[in-house]
C-alpha cells in the first residue's frame, strides 16, 4: 500500500487550475493554425488569428485565456494500491479553492441554483473518481466554462432510431447552439449507458486530443461524418460563417439497455481547458 498526502492532492489541482485556465493545450493551438490553412473566408481566418494570439499573450502574460474561468471538473483516477492520508474530496476543492484565489481568476459558482448566492471561492468542484491497478493517483482540472455547456444537451432515442437518430440529434445540437459556444468548438459525444453515463462519457470525450482518431474504425469513420457535416453548417469561427465550426467531434460509448439509445453531446468552445498530473510515491 502507497500513502499519498491529502497537502500533495491540493497542491496539485491548484497548480492544475492555474495551468488549465492560462494555457491552451498543444493538440488545439495545432489544430487552429491548421484551421486558417483551410479556411478562405477572410472574416473567419482572422477570428482564428486572433484565437491563436489571445492563447499567445495569456500564456506569456499568465492570464485566463476566458473571462469565464468555469466550473471545475474534476477526473480523479485512483491507483489500487494507493491509500490518501486524509480526506481527497476536502483535498481537491482546497486545491480549486487556492487555485482561483491565486490566480487572480472568476468565482462562478453559486451555492444554490435557485437562490444564486456565490460561494466566494468556486467550489465545490464537480469530481468524478473511477479506479485503476497501480500506486499512483492521476488527476485532471476540466474548467468548463458555461457558454458551451449551456448548449449540450442529452436525448434519450429509441434503438429504432439507430445511428441515423444519434446523428441527426447531435448536428441538431450544434445548429442550435450557433455562435453561443465561441467557436470553433469541440464535440463530445456519448452513447450508450443510461441518461447519466451517456453524459459523462460525453464530457470525457472532451479530453481526447484534437487529431486523435478513435480506435475503433466503426467510430472512425462516424467522427469524421460528423466533423464534415458539422463543419458544413457555415457557422465558422465566432459564428461569422467559413468552413471551421468544429475543430473535432470525439465518441465515446458504452454497452445499454435493449430498449434504450441515450446519446448525449457536450460542447467544448475553442479553447476546451484541461490540464493533467499524475501523483505517485516518487514525485
Amino acid at each position: 500500500m502507497r500513502i499519498i498526502e491529502e497537502a500533495r492532492i491540493t497542491d496539485a489541482v491548484e497548480k492544475l487550475c492555474i495551468e488549465a485556465n492560462i494555457c491552451i493545450g498543444h493538440d488545439i493551438k495545432e489544430a487552429l493554425i491548421k484551421a486558417k490553412t483551410c479556411e478562405s473566408l477572410p472574416l473567419a481566418r482572422s477570428v482564428l488569428d486572433t484565437l491563436s494570439e489571445n492563447a499567445e499573450i495569456a500564456q506569456r502574460e499568465k492570464l485566463p485565456v476566458c473571462q469565464d474561468t468555469g466550473m471545475t471538473v474534476v477526473f480523479v483516477s485512483l491507483g489500487t494500491k494507493v491509500h490518501i492520508n486524509g480526506n481527497i474530496n476536502d483535498a481537491i476543492n482546497e486545491g480549486v479553492r487556492r487555485g482561483y484565489k491565486n490566480g487572480y481568476f472568476r468565482n462562478s459558482v453559486v451555492g444554490d441554483p435557485i437562490t444564486r448566492k456565490n460561494t466566494g471561492d468556486n467550489t465545490p468542484a464537480v469530481i468524478h473518481y473511477d479506479f485503476a491497478e497501480g500506486d499512483s493517483i492521476k488527476i485532471t482540472v476540466m474548467p468548463k466554462g458555461f457558454g458551451s455547456e449551456n448548449m449540450s444537451a442529452v436525448k434519450m432515442l429509441s434503438p429504432s432510431d439507430g445511428l441515423s437518430g444519434a446523428e441527426s440529434f447531435i448536428i441538431e445540437t450544434v445548429l442550435k447552439a450557433g455562435a453561443n459556444p465561441c467557436p470553433p468548438i469541440i464535440v463530445g459525444v456519448g452513447i450508450g449507458g443510461t441518461m447519466e453515463k451517456a453524459a459523462l462519457l460525453s464530457k470525457q470525450a472532451l479530453l481526447r486530443d484534437v487529431g486523435s482518431v478513435n480506435s475503433e474504425p466503426f467510430w472512425a469513420e462516424f467522427e469524421a461524418r460528423l466533423l464534415e457535416k458539422i463543419n458544413a453548417l457555415g457557422i465558422g469561427p465566432a459564428g461569422y460563417g467559413g468552413i471551421t465550426t468544429a475543430l473535432a467531434a470525439h465518441v465515446l460509448t458504452y454497452p445499454t439497455h435493449i430498449a434504450g439509445l441515450p446519446v448525449a453531446v457536450n460542447i467544448g468552445c475553442h479553447a476546451t481547458r484541461h490540464k493533467t498530473k499524475q501523483l505517485t510515491i516518487d514525485n
